[in-house]
């Protein structure tokens, strides 16, 4: 018999709308009719530049906040009509905790615990996070980096099969970000689903089985890493030697699909396929016997996908929501 349970996405919204204030110019809407699915197990991440409307996004559903307008499902549940169902099911990594700076860690733990459905122990929480020798800190006295893990581990209590992380590495340092992304590694590969904001693109693109990137309430792109950057030219950067001289756009090969531009003997080839046109180009100066000094050549990168979204300026049209299967089924 098939599952049919895993065929249904975990989190999926139809024409979701959020709005701020009343209707017309005196208001704001934040989120402009969008659609998502989060396939159970997946690791989602949800990009875009300030105030692109992700919090908003997630706020709803997490059952926080209500939508203006469409619908959204939690594991098949209206996250904010059926919370007192849902909220057992899913972890909420807000961006800031509140915890009362009064208590100490392991005080916290207890409190959001009893509060919590089947929680795990407060000390294995803290251990997964790495601040079981801090149970005994208050959390005034905590750095901001360790009241993020504190966060984490308040979220992770309750054994979620849904997990919601708003930008989750904020004020962590190089060797604390990477102990938390082992751990949502970890929570992914043992099944939870992770749907998570970030601003660090390399989080994203270290953890995300999809993404998709927000402009003005909508999204603009998305899919996998691979699809998002495949709409965008790779690079390939290098100097001629002195003796092509002033006319070093006669000397290079044909290259097709590739753009050259040219600054004085320093050229940059823009193509879409990286591996085609860098063999030609290695071939063409091996015949020549020009050596290509400072040769440099690289994929596009999640940062300049987000930046071409950013300098794009207004908002997303809403005439061309990208497909389910390649836009991280977020249109």
């Amino acid at each position: 018999m098939t599952d049919t349970s895993r065929s249904r996405p975990a989190v999926e919204a139809r024409g979701l709308h959020r709005r701020y204030g009343p209707s017309g110019p005196a208001g704001f809407e934040a989120v402009r009719g969008l659609d998502l699915d989060v396939a159970p197990g997946e690791l989602f991440a949800l990009l875009g530049t300030n105030g692109a409307g992700k919090t908003s996004t997630l706020e709803v559903l997490e059952g926080l906040a209500a939508p203006s307008g469409g619908e959204v499902r939690v594991l098949g549940l209206d996250p904010l009509r059926e919370r007192a169902a849902l909220r057992p099911r899913i972890g909420v990594m807000l961006q800031e905790g509140g915890f009362p700076g009064e208590l100490t860690v392991a005080e916290t733990g207890r409190c959001w615990a009893g509060l919590t459905t089947g929680a795990r122990a407060v000390d294995e929480a803290l251990d997964l996070v790495g601040l079981l020798p801090r149970r005994a800190v208050r959390v005034k006295q905590l750095s901001g980096g360790e009241r993020r893990r504190l966060d984490l581990a308040t979220a992770l209590l309750g054994r979620p099969e849904v997990l919601f992380l708003d930008e989750p590495s904020t004020g962590l340092d190089p060797e604390a970000r990477a102990a938390v992304w082992r751990l949502i590694r970890q929570l992914r590969a043992d099944g939870t689903t992770v749907v998570l904001t970030t601003h660090y693109l390399e989080e994203a693109e270290e953890l995300a089985d999809r993404l998709a990137i927000m402009h003005h309430g909508r999204v603009v792109t998305g899919g996998t890493v691979a699809e998002v950057l495949a709409a965008h030219p790779a690079r390939i950067s290098f100097e001629l030697p002195e003796r092509t001289g002033p006319h070093a756009s006669l000397d290079l090969p044909v290259l097709p699909g590739a753009r050259p531009e040219l600054d004085g003997r320093r050229v940059l080839l823009r193509t879409p396929d990286l591996q085609g046109t860098l063999t030609e180009l290695l071939g063409w100066a091996a015949r020549h016997r020009v050596e290509l000094a400072r040769l440099d050549a690289r994929s596009a990168s999640l940062e300049e996908a987000f930046l071409a979204v950013a300098a794009s300026g207004g908002p997303a049209p809403a005439a061309a929501p990208a497909r389910p299967e390649t836009a991280g089924r977020a249109a």
